[in-house]
């Protein structure tokens, strides 16, 4: 990595009261150079608690714009605009508004990966992470409209026993892995365990050893006995497993597992946004007061 733009990244965050947070699935060199690393809860919950002017936000666009809901007087900056979410972009604000027409009493669960617009729609917000969690807060005898991932959705129906009415959006990379590679990597990694993130395909969550989060995923390896992990979920995460745990291995087992907009981040992208304070995520404020409510609820779960 090149010291002369580490020494000015460093430079900037102290004279802008700068932090930067990235995400699991970042490049590897983003992750060196952050403050925090976590999945969408934790880094949401960092967020609101920085007392930092500026959040440089290491991920996608649903993220930063999280993040300014939670904070806005700091000025949320995300270093590549062009980092967006295609499975938060299948829910829209007219669908949504048109489904809770037809269920007037449901209440709406949104994924944390939607538009601010969507969440405005919503009664309480979720990660992979409380997804469960947060579905069984929800009474009983109420309908729920769960938005917008199909397969985070039937993982969440089959360990709350909760029947909802799921929209049918999708991670684009982590729904190409198929059950076949997996069990092709397994034939060869026999004493492996296969570890998931609940945005795979329900085929592959069922030959899982275990469904974790992102973070999920590295506690579990921090407190099991194995030594060898199929990883199934974007290859980001593989920096950190090998830097905390190098006496371990892990595979993955399809090379598509790759997120084109979490690798559109660069270094250089990180020091312009700090130079320049570009480019702001601000979400305006009649959408930022409906839209955190859901968000202090899934931030309130326990």
């Amino acid at each position: 990595m090149d010291k002369d733009i580490l020494n000015k990244i460093d430079k900037l965050k102290k004279e802008r009261n700068a932090v930067i947070l990235s995400h699991f699935y970042q490049r590897p060199e983003i992750q060196d150079i952050a403050d925090f690393i976590g999945d969408s809860l934790e880094l949401s919950r960092k967020a609101a608690e920085t007392d930092a002017d500026v959040v440089v936000f290491c991920g996608v666009h649903f993220m930063a714009e999280t993040a300014s809901i939670l904070s806005p007087d700091k000025m949320v900056l995300l270093p590549n605009i062009g980092a967006g979410c295609p499975m938060a972009e299948m829910a829209d604000y007219d669908g949504l508004l048109r489904l809770k027409e037809q269920h007037p009493d449901a209440y709406v669960v949104s994924y944390v990966n939607t538009t601010a617009e969507v969440k405005t729609l919503s009664d309480i917000c979720c990660t992979s992470a409380n997804a469960v969690k947060v579905v069984n807060t929800i009474p009983k005898e109420k309908e729920i409209i769960f938005v917008p991932d199909k397969n985070l959705g039937h993982y969440v129906e089959k360990m709350t026993g909760r029947k909802m009415i799921i929209w049918q959006g999708y991670c684009n990379t982590h729904n190409k892995l198929s059950k076949l590679e997996v069990q092709l990597t397994k034939e060869k990694y026999p004493e492996a365990l296969v570890l998931a993130h609940p945005e795979c395909r329900e085929d592959v969550l069922d030959i899982a050893d275990g469904v974790f989060s992102t973070s999920g995923i590295i506690k579990f390896v921090k407190d099991s006995n194995a030594s060898e992990f199929i990883i199934c979920t974007e290859d980001g995460i593989l920096h950190q497993l090998q830097k905390k745990y190098p006496d371990k291995k892990f595979i993955l087992p399809s090379n598509k597992l790759v997120c084109p907009n979490m690798k559109k981040t660069k270094i250089e992208d990180v020091l312009y946004s700090l130079e320049n304070l570009r480019s702001e995520v601000k979400v305006p404020d009649d959408i930022r007061q409906k839209a955190v409510i859901p968000i202090r609820r899934m931030l309130d779960v326990k």
